[in-house]
């Protein structure tokens, strides 16, 4: 559980401390006033470049002044700890747990973090890169190793696609680094299908408002991929790149009831699946005892009166603690005292941020 923030220079805050006590959180204001920055802030508690995916250089209030810092408090397990985040000009993102420097990788095994933004509205349709990289983060959520799976993975490919684009034609480079390709890349596939059985799993008989949907892995490479890698070194020299592993997998997703694709599937039915994966991923951690946090950005516009309570009701009856955005108060009405409020304004140019109960 996530029990307190605190920026220091980053976007629009100049300074901002917040005290969280794991009920869902409605942050509310007008477009622009930095409600957003304040989820992007605990969307990089999780390893990456955050729900944004800026650069460290893009976060800071004053580029090429300050730097920034991010510092929260999370209690894992009945244990607290300290998590320390942020970037100094010209310099990569750095980590510190319970004063210690530590590795991206570590934060996943402290908290989860999930988010749903309006950019990922059209999961469903457009290019699977998205799809990818939202199917590895809900993997990271079951399985933190699956980042060094990945990291891994990636390493070596970038390495290979090097000697491809070079034109290196010596067997004896490629060997090894495909497979080191294989071997992380089966790693990356197991995990991938660990983790959507696992919410397959969550979403059977689960008492929700929002539709199931059968996810499926596609396109992820043959079996034995070192063979095939080595196999299509020519196709992959006169391409420049790698053509075939599990950076080629696609995430399919149907509407269960209805049979239908979620691409082919209204804008309204295609945002529904998507909460109802991020909340049956959820689900599955609660029951596990690795209760994530949730970011939902904007979601309340987009749902009916019923419909946003029924959201608020399926989380707090799983105990879960999601921050929320929305351009007003009314958009919480239902969630009422079960949450904590925060209006979000502008000024002259910074944001302020004060508590107003629900």
């Amino acid at each position: 559980m996530l029990t307190g923030i605190t920026l220091l220079q980053f976007r629009s805050h100049r300074r901002l401390d917040l005290t969280l006590d794991g009920r869902p959180v409605a942050l509310f204001g007008p477009n622009g006033a930095g409600k957003t920055n304040i989820l992007e802030a605990v969307s990089l508690l999780s390893p990456g470049r955050g729900l944004r995916r800026a650069a460290p250089e893009d976060m800071a209030r004053s580029p090429g002044d300050l730097g920034w810092k991010i510092r929260a408090g999370v209690v894992d397990e009945g244990v607290s700890h300290e998590i320390e985040t942020g970037a100094q000009p010209g310099q990569g993102r750095e980590v510190i747990l319970d004063g210690k420097p530590a590795p991206q990788v570590a934060l996943s095994r402290l908290l989860r973090v999930l988010w749903l933004v309006p950019a990922m509205d059209r999961l469903w349709i457009e290019a699977p890169e998205g799809r990818r990289r939202f199917l590895d983060r809900l993997t990271l959520s079951f399985l933190p190793h699956h980042g060094d799976a990945v990291l891994a993975y990636e390493k070596a490919m970038r390495e290979r696609n090097r000697l491809l684009k070079d034109g290196v034609r010596d067997a004896g480079w490629y060997g090894a680094l495909e497979g080191q390709m294989a071997e992380a890349g089966a790693a990356i596939r197991a995990n991938r299908v660990q983790a959507l059985a696992r919410i397959a799993a969550a979403q059977q008989g689960a008492a929700t408002a929002f539709p199931a949907a059968d996810l499926a892995l596609t396109g992820d490479g043959p079996d034995d991929l070192a063979a095939a890698l080595s196999l299509g070194r020519g196709r992959d020299m006169a391409a420049g790149r790698t053509l075939e592993g599990p950076h080629r997998a696609d995430l399919e997703a149907v509407f269960a009831a209805k049979g239908v694709a979620a691409a082919q599937c209204s804008t309204g039915e295609q945002k529904a699946l998507l909460i109802s994966v991020i909340l049956a991923n959820a689900r599955a951690l609660a029951a596990e005892g690795a209760a994530p946090v949730l970011l939902l950005d904007e979601v309340a516009a987009h749902l009916d009166a019923a419909r946003r309570a029924a959201l608020y009701d399926e989380l707090c009856s799983l105990g879960l603690q999601a921050l929320m955005t929305g351009t007003g108060p009314e958009l919480f009405d239902s969630l009422g005292a079960r949450g904590q409020g925060f209006a979000v304004h502008e000024v002259a140019g910074l944001s302020v941020v004060e508590r107003c109960p629900l």
